[in-house]
């Protein structure tokens, strides 16, 4: 600490892992434990469940309506730390690869990428695993899941059919132009242009027992934003209530969102697996 102290870092931001996905487990670290932080397991079950499994967007609630438990004088649910996967558990991809439902290469991108844009957008700090923006994939559980980034001579690795790439882990993967490295530095763009999608308190708007609609918004002063997403495989036509005048900040198919704003009901039309932003303004 008097090292850092004497290089200009006065304090650290501290987190913890603790493997297990419920609230109640994981705030006691933050709460009696006193740490800062700790990485969300709870969101990343969540992810898992909707994304993988295809349960409803109601696991989201469920998850939400606990972030109160987080909250003490050195913590808040905006500073557990998200993810979609990791070194013990494996990668999204690898979930997916062995999912009961057979999804095809298109669909396990999609998929990938609407789990880190959640990662990035809804309450907490977007953490992504090492050789996920390369469409790594992996064998699963600790060791499976840790591939180089420069070329492997591991053969369990080598073998693996990465997402969005036509390389493999025996190829040097430092590419800024994969579909996946690219994605991700426009949801990092975004998230860092508008701080209440960093800061901003959470309010949930739609969630549902089946695949489909998620929506809640990010409030931060006079600034807020309206987060929504399809976790469905088909395209959906639904009306959540907004009584501000929305305008799209980002979707990765713009042209493919429409939203049209009548009295204070936003009726979207949102493509499978996809998501949006809009800026809510009187």
């Amino acid at each position: 600490v008097d090292h850092a102290k004497a290089n200009g870092i006065p304090q650290f931001f501290m987190f913890g892992e603790v493997y297990d996905a419920s609230p109640d487990v994981l705030s006691i670290y933050t709460g009696e434990g006193k740490m800062q932080s700790v990485l969300d397991f709870g969101f990343q079950d969540a992810i898992h469940k909707t994304l993988v499994k295809q349960q409803g967007t109601n696991v989201f609630k469920a998850l939400f309506d606990q972030d109160y438990k987080y909250n003490d004088e050195d913590s808040h649910a905006n500073r557990l730390l998200n993810f979609v996967g990791n070194h013990d558990m494996g990668r999204m991809a690898f979930m997916l690869n062995t999912s009961e439902h057979g999804y095809s290469e298109a669909e396990k991108i999609k998929r990938v990428l609407l789990g880190h844009a959640l990662m990035y957008f809804a309450r907490g700090i977007p953490v992504v695993y090492y050789g996920d923006e390369q469409g790594f994939v992996g064998d699963g559980n600790d060791q499976g899941s840790r591939q180089n980034m420069m070329p492997s001579k591991v053969a369990s690795y080598n073998d693996d059919d990465l997402l969005a790439t036509d390389k493999t882990t025996a190829d040097d993967n430092f590419d800024p132009e994969h579909l996946f490295y690219r994605s991700f530095a426009q949801y990092a763009d975004v998230y860092f242009t508008h701080q209440a999608l960093r800061h901003g308190e959470q309010a949930l708007i739609h969630t549902q027992s089946t695949p489909g609609l998620l929506a809640f918004t990010r409030t931060l002063g006079q600034e807020k934003f309206l987060i929504v997403a399809n976790t469905s495989a088909s395209a959906i036509n639904e009306t959540v209530s907004v009584s501000a005048n929305a305008s799209l900040v980002f979707a990765e198919n713009s042209n493919a969102h429409q939203a049209n704003k009548v009295a204070d009901t936003l009726a979207l039309q949102l493509p499978a697996l996809s998501f949006a932003i809009y800026q809510l303004t009187e």
